[in-house]
C-alpha cells in the first residue's frame, strides 16, 4: 500500500458542509465537473435523514446487510447508525475528518478517517460492504474498480455481500451530460465516468473520478473480480441499488 494521502482542512469541502449543517446552517452542495459544468443541490439534509424518510429501495437494501459491516464513504453516518441500532457491528469510514467527527457526535461507535483506496483490513474482516448514496461511484474508473473489487473480495467472508447504489448515466436528456458522455467514449473512457470536485465556501476538494454505470455495465465490470449481481433494486428514476454477492 502506498503512502496514505492526508486531507487538508481547505480541501475538506464535503466535511465542512456536513459540519455546517450539523450546526444548524442551511446549505447547498456545489459540484463542479472538469468541463466547467456546475450543479447545486439542497441535499445535505439527506445525509442526516432517518430511516422513515429514505426511499423505499434504500429501506429494502438495508434488509440485506448482515454481520460485520463496512460503510464506505459513510458521510454523516445515517446507514451505519441505522445498522448499529439494528444490532450489527458497523464501521463507517470516510476520507473527511469532519464527516467522521459528525458521525461520532451523532453516536456512531466505530468511525475512522480512511480513504476507500487505502482500505487494508485482514481477510474475512467483514460480512457486508455498504456503498450507498451513489458511492459505487467512488470506484472511479474501470481499472481502479477491478482492483478495488478484488480487494473487497479478500476482506469479506465467504458469504460476503456488497450493497451498492449508483445511477444509470444513460437515463438523461441533458445535452451537457450527453456531450460529456460522447467525449468520454472518444477518449476511451466509460460513458458515465466524470471528473468532479466539491466546493463549499472557500474550501474545495481535489479533483476525483466518479463512475456511474448501467446495469449491464455493472455486470461487465464485476467479471473476474469474484463478485456477481444477485439482484437489482430499482427506483422510478435513474438511481438503482445492486445486491452483489461472491461467486461460488
Amino acid at each position: 500500500m502506498g503512502k496514505i494521502k492526508t486531507l487538508k482542512p481547505e480541501e475538506d469541502a464535503f466535511g465542512q458542509m456536513m459540519w455546517a449543517y450539523y450546526n444548524g446552517k442551511e446549505i447547498c452542495e456545489i459540484v463542479e465537473r472538469d468541463d466547467g459544468y456546475f450543479s447545486a443541490h439542497k441535499t445535505p439534509k439527506v445525509y442526516f435523514s432517518d430511516y422513515e424518510d429514505w426511499p423505499v429501495i434504500e429501506q429494502k437494501a438495508m434488509e440485506f446487510a448482515k454481520g460485520r459491516v463496512l460503510d464506505i464513504g459513510c458521510g454523516a453516518g445515517r446507514h451505519s447508525l441505522y445498522l448499529q441500532k439494528k444490532g450489527l457491528d458497523a464501521l463507517g469510514i470516510d476520507y473527511s475528518p469532519l464527516a467522521v467527527k459528525v458521525c461520532t457526535l451523532r453516536g456512531l461507535k466505530k468511525a475512522k478517517v480512511m480513504s476507500f483506496e487505502d482500505v487494508d483490513f485482514k481477510t474475512n474482516s467483514f460480512d457486508t460492504i455498504v456503498m450507498m448514496g451513489g458511492n459505487f461511484g467512488l470506484l472511479g474508473n474501470l481499472k481502479n474498480a477491478k482492483g478495488l473489487l478484488k480487494k473487497f473480495h479478500n476482506i469479506t467472508s465467504d458469504n460476503g455481500l456488497i450493497i451498492a447504489e449508483t445511477v444509470d448515466p444513460y437515463r438523461t436528456d441533458n445535452p451537457a451530460h450527453l456531450e460529456y458522455q460522447e467525449s468520454n467514449r472518444e477518449k476511451g473512457r466509460m460513458s458515465g465516468q466524470v471528473r468532479i470536485r466539491v466546493r463549499f465556501e472557500k474550501a474545495v476538494t481535489r479533483w476525483f473520478d466518479w463512475l456511474m454505470v448501467s446495469r449491464e455495465e455493472m455486470k461487465m465490470l464485476l467479471i473476474g473480480t469474484g463478485w456477481k449481481v444477485s439482484q437489482f433494486l430499482n427506483s422510478e428514476g435513474p438511481r438503482y441499488i445492486a445486491i452483489i454477492e461472491k461467486v461460488a
